[in-house]
């Protein structure tokens, strides 16, 4: 493989000037969208999870340098509860917080989720269907979560959807459906469906008149925060977040997660879309959701989002500082980067949503202009999300040259 260097890379910036100043306080507006208690509550119950430990909070000196940054911080999440990506926190625990109303509405009594897992109300709950559409991640993460706590589970896959990815989901016993079209596509069709047939919708995604599960989900993203404020000195914590987009879900727990706890001291936000799928970026531009028409054919198949999740949006819209575009060319670059651990750094498998945020500040901060912009420089903590490993191997091994599991083989 050939060795890394910083490259530049075509790349649009949009400073957002509804974002609330530095000094403003976590809007108690936003508390019903994203609070503290809910994220709290969210810990307890997935910390107690068989199989849980923190992922990965890995420093990366050797890029830093290579980027004139003070320091990088890459939180790994390919390890989360052996689903290869953060996703596993949020689609699973909305499935045991939907599983758990249902029975405390039958009995009076909300169970635990070690309860469900015991296989308590089995026959109750194997008559629950859950289902959602996905471009992979999260649908692996509801796949699983209905396994765990024994309920049914139909996965809605877009046209673009890999094999690979297919198979991983069907590995946890769900039923996968093809819908022609994009991820949007298939999320209409998995609410149509649902609807015909009583089942569950769990989604990453929020829209009018379909709000509440998922405030859930990134509730349960919010532990990658608690995680990294639990691990970080108070003279290392982040100056500034660069966070992959997608729908936005991630994004807004983690702007919020930060903001609730950090306050004055929270890090300038940037969220990092592919340039083919850019609905933040041009909502963030027109200062209201903006739907993108098209395909959304984008390498980061995970980011390949035309709608923002409207709640997510509410959040991003004061909290985050700059929204970012890149090229499919800069994921593929941060992944050979991480692969080959730049100066000595360790190497790290990351996939290619999973890089989204790296491949935004390896855009801005190899250009002046940008990071100027963006105030970045040799004072810079910068905290980027690793949200999955090889979470498609073949893709994986064919993009970087080497396998995930020679790359594991090397750190």
């Amino acid at each position: 493989m050939t060795p890394w260097k910083p490259d530049h890379f075509l790349h649009r910036v949009e400073l957002n000037p509804r974002a609330l100043s530095a000094d403003t306080p976590y809007p108690a507006a936003l508390l019903p969208i994203l609070s503290p208690a809910g994220f709290a509550a969210a810990a307890q119950e997935i910390r107690g999870w068989p199989g849980y430990r923190p992922t990965n909070l890995l420093s990366l000196p050797g890029l830093a340098a290579s980027l004139g940054l003070g320091s990088i911080w890459y939180k790994d999440e390919g390890s989360r509860f052996g689903l290869g990506s953060f996703k596993a926190l949020g689609g699973a625990y909305a499935v045991y917080r939907l599983l758990a109303a249902a029975v405390k509405q039958a009995t009076g009594r909300e169970p635990s989720s070690a309860e469900l897992m015991s296989g308590a109300h089995r026959d109750f709950v194997g008559a629950i269907t859950v289902t959602t559409a996905t471009d992979g991640n999260h649908g692996r993460s509801v796949a699983w979560g209905a396994q765990q706590f024994g309920c049914r589970c139909v996965i809605y896959l877009h046209a673009t959807v890999s094999e690979g990815r297919s198979d991983a989901i069907a590995r946890y016993g769900a039923e996968v459906r093809r819908v022609e079209g994009n991820y949007d596509d298939a999320v209409r069709r998995a609410a149509a469906d649902a609807s015909a047939n009583g089942w569950r919708v769990v989604s990453d995604t929020s829209y009018e008149g379909y709000m509440e599960v998922p405030k859930t989900v990134m509730e349960g993203y919010g532990l990658i925060a608690m995680e990294i404020l639990d691990e970080l000195p108070a003279d290392a914590r982040p100056t500034h977040l660069f966070v992959q987009g997608g729908v936005g879900g991630l994004a807004a727990a983690l702007t919020a997660a930060l903001w609730q706890r950090l306050g004055l001291d929270r890090p300038q936000v940037a969220v990092v879309e592919p340039d083919a799928a850019d609905c933040l970026f041009l909502s963030a531009v027109n200062g209201k959701p903006t739907k993108v028409e098209g395909d959304l054919d984008t390498l980061m198949a995970g980011l390949a989002a035309g709608e923002v999740s409207l709640l997510a949006w509410d959040i991003l819209d004061r909290g985050a500082n700059a929204f970012v575009t890149v090229p499919d060319e800069a994921a593929i670059s941060a992944m050979r980067a991480l692969a080959q651990g730049v100066e000595g750094d360790r190497p790290v498998v990351g996939g290619e949503a999973g890089v989204g945020g790296l491949a935004g500040l390896l855009a801005v901060a190899t250009d002046p202009k940008s990071a100027r912009i963006l105030s970045l420089g040799p004072l810079s903590r910068v905290l980027v999300i690793g949200s999955e490993g090889d979470t498609d191997p073949e893709l994986y091994e064919r993009l970087v040259g080497l396998s995930g599991a020679e790359v594991r083989a090397a750190a």
